[in-house]
Formats: structure tokens, sequence, C-alpha cells
């Protein structure tokens, strides 16, 4: 019998429940492989693209145009050739009949977000996976752990992956000390003995990056590898009006202008995204602790740490991915470094490239921590 499958809705994140269908991107009967764009999702928090899993053919849409629709539930069929329209039919009940959502289904604890003290400071984290070996991802500048939201799952399917909240960001203390790149290192490694972490694969974006290059720089026994996501510290120039825009901004209208210039399509911007930023913007101490790290990193409009000269002392594997259209730095900061540095720049996508190219971003990051001696 010919294989049909199933294309379900996907959970994005701890809190998602369901989606609504923005748009489909690909016509029923087109032929599809791995990776191609099918639908555009909206969810609270951003608008995304789910990709095919498999080769096959679009035989049917079953979800329709604004349609919401619940996580795991069917959004349409493919096929791996021709099956007759009898079957795909049958296919559908079959599946709506014995379908549970998630709302419904028995109550299963999934992770949640810890805290660890560290020298009188509170740091947030988010631990999935449960064997393998270890990596730790690093978010940038007024981010936390869910810049990795559409990451962190998929990665952590071979090995143990923990998101950290950086001081000053996220539900973590905002005391960023003096802010500093050496002050963010020096957190990194209590937070590693904290948790027990001896030697983990390292993945930093935008300040993240800057934090583990550093890191690995003043670490290397504690590195496995290096991953650099559209990082800082590789080059002087940066949007200063994004870093001051994102800093003064207190209402919608306000902080929404700066947040589009993080994708190369500004639609990702959902209004929860909008609401989830404020909120965390409106907490005591935020604004002085991003003040703070800004006039240490880009004091003047210019990054002060440039630390790309230092690549070629490190002895770890390193990989860099950039979005073509990345209007916060730009991706020549991604060219021309050293030929053991393998580098990777994604067209049509911005600063966020791990949101907006997230599976094909997964995949080039399972394969690089997994070709790692």
């Amino acid at each position: 019998m010919s294989s049909i499958h199933a294309l379900t809705m996907p959970k994005w994140g701890l809190s998602m429940t369901e989606g609504k269908v923005a748009g489909w991107l690909v016509e029923e009967g087109v032929e599809v492989n791995p990776g191609l764009e099918l639908v555009e999702i909206e969810t609270e928090k951003i608008l995304s693209t789910l990709e095919a899993p498999l080769s096959g053919i679009l035989r049917r849409q079953v979800a329709r145009i604004d349609d919401v629709v619940p996580v795991g539930g069917l959004l349409g069929v493919i096929v791996d050739s021709s099956v007759p329209d009898a079957q795909i039919d049958l296919f559908i009940v079959d599946f709506q009949a014995h379908f549970v959502s998630e709302e419904t289904q028995p109550e299963t604890p999934g992770p949640l977000p810890e805290v660890v003290v560290v020298q009188g400071r509170s740091l947030r984290y988010l631990k999935r996976g449960k064997d393998g070996e270890a990596a730790v991802l690093i978010h940038g500048f007024g981010g936390d752990l869910n810049s990795w939201l559409f990451n962190h799952d998929d990665l952590s399917q071979a090995r143990v992956v923990y998101a950290l909240d950086l001081p000053g960001h996220g539900g973590s203390s905002k005391q960023v000390g003096s802010g500093t790149l050496s002050e963010f290192v020096k957190v990194l490694e209590q937070f590693m003995d904290a948790v027990g972490l001896s030697k983990v694969h390292l993945a930093g974006h935008s300040l993240g990056g800057a934090v583990a290059l550093e890191f690995a720089l003043v670490h290397p026994e504690r590195s496995r590898s290096l991953l650099l996501i559209a990082s800082a510290g590789l080059g002087p120039e940066i949007d200063s009006e994004f870093i001051d825009g994102f800093i003064t901004a207190n209402r919608r209208k306000e902080i929404k202008p700066p947040l589009e210039k993080l994708f190369a399509d500004s639609r990702l911007v959902g209004r929860q995204l909008i609401e989830d930023i404020l909120k965390y913007k409106r907490l005591d101490g935020v604004e002085l602790a991003l003040r703070t790290v800004a006039g240490q990193f880009c004091p003047g409009g210019r990054q002060a740490v440039v630390l790309r000269d230092r690549l070629s002392q490190l002895s770890i594997p390193v990989m860099v991915i950039w979005g073509a259209d990345d209007r916060i730095l730009p991706v020549s900061h991604a060219q021309g470094l050293p030929e053991s540095v393998r580098t990777e720049i994604f067209p049509a996508t911005g600063h966020m490239v791990q949101m907006e190219a997230a599976t094909k971003v997964n995949r080039m990051i399972q394969s690089f921590w997994d070709s790692t001696p």
C-alpha cells in the first residue's frame, strides 16, 4: 500500500497550543522535497513557515487559510506516489476521528525553566534532552531563552541542551555588574559549574556569540565547538539606531520598528512578541541593565570589542551562520574569516536567521555537532 503522511501543526515553544494557517505556499498536486516551505503558520509570538518533512506530493490541503488548528492537528496530506482520492479521504476521516488535541490529553509535565543562583545572582535556564554531550545556547542583546523557540527541541534530540538567560535579560537577575564581555564570560563559567557542565558545545547569537567566542578563547578546555549566529564581535559596524530604539521604546508603536529590523520579513513580528518584549522592558532594572551593556559593547554606535583576528587561535571546530539580509550586524562580518571557519549564509533571512530558517539551521547545527570529534 502506498504511504500517506500527515502534515500536522507543529509545536513551537512550550506555551504553543494552536496555530492559524496564514497561507499555503504550495498548491495541491505539487511535488515537494524536504526543506521546501509549504505553509505559513501564525502563532501568538511569531509568523513562521512549516517545511516539508519528506519527499512526496502534496495531495490535500486539509486546513484552509485562517483556520485555527491545535498542535498535532491535520494541516495537509503528503503521499509518496499516486494514491486514489478515496484512500486519502479515508485517511483524513480516520485521523480526525482518532485525533486528541493537546488540551484534552492527560497533562504530561514538560520541561520548565529552572533557576540557579550563582554569586548572589539568579540565572534562569531551560534544559532539554536527557542524554549525550551538552550544549549551551546564549541569546543576544535584549533577548532571552525564547530566542531559541524554534531550535531548542530539535537540537536536544541527541544531546542535552541548555538555553540560558544572561544577567539583565529574561528571567535572570537584572544586575549586570560592569556589563562587560568578561563579566558575561565569568557568569557563563559559574553557570556551567553550578549545573555540572565540564565541557560543552557553545552556541551564541549576536551578543551571545561574542560571549561564546570569548569563553572559548579563555576556556578552550571547556569548549567542544563554537557556533556563532549573526555574532557580535566580528567587526565594528552595528545598527546603533536599533540598540537605542530598543532601549528607549516603552510603547507598542515605539518598539515595533526596532523589532521589525530583526527579520528580513517584518510580518514575522507578531502581537505577542511585541507584548512579551514590552512586559520585559517594564521590569525594574531592565533599562539600566541594557544601557550598561550597550555602553560597554557599542559606545558611540560602534562595537568596542572585535575578536575577529583571534578566531585563528581556536583549535576547536567553528561554524558561522548569518542571514544575508541582516540589518543589525552586516553579513560582511561573516566574510573573509579564516579557512578553518565553516561559514553558511542564508538568503532572504535577517538577524534572527535561526527563527526565519529554523529547519535548515537546525539541520546544519546538528550535522556540525555530530561531526565534532
